[in-house]
């Protein structure tokens, strides 16, 4: 296993690694809507703690040799999910292309660290981009 702290990453906000990774896989710690520059200090509005923290998540993968086309599953935490969820949505589909969508969760809960909105954290893949086969079944 391999423990990653990326320079110029995210200040944690508790005791982990930005990631760690095993057989190809790297399991990105979930990431809040702060900045590297101004840990703890959030936008307002899901629109605007989404990009900050796909950003994060981005620069993370980046300091890693990785981008987002190389993630398989993210998990999404949401502090008001009935109202936020739509805009959510629309705001994080905008970082990957329309066929290449993580497998995704997105759940409700009832507080994050900062107060923060959203927290997504991310499953990727060290693996070459593969199309699906031509006699791969979509549902």
């Amino acid at each position: 296993m391999l423990f990653h702290m990326v320079s110029g990453g995210p200040q944690p906000v508790a005791p982990f690694s930005h990631a760690v990774e095993v057989d190809g896989f790297v399991f990105v710690t979930g990431q809040m809507p702060d900045t590297p520059d101004g840990p703890g200090v959030l936008p307002d509005g899901i629109e605007a703690q989404t990009r900050n923290v796909m950003a994060n998540l981005a620069t993370v993968l980046a300091g890693l040799g990785l981008g987002l086309e190389n993630v398989v599953v993210a998990r999404a935490f949401l502090t008001e999910f009935k109202r936020d969820y739509a805009a959510f949505n629309v705001t994080y589909r905008s970082f990957f292309p329309p066929d290449r969508l993580p497998a995704r969760t997105c759940v409700g809960t009832t507080g994050l660290a900062y107060d923060a909105l959203v927290e997504i954290d991310l499953i990727a893949h060290r693996g070459g981009a593969t199309s699906p086969s031509s006699d791969a079944r979509s549902g």
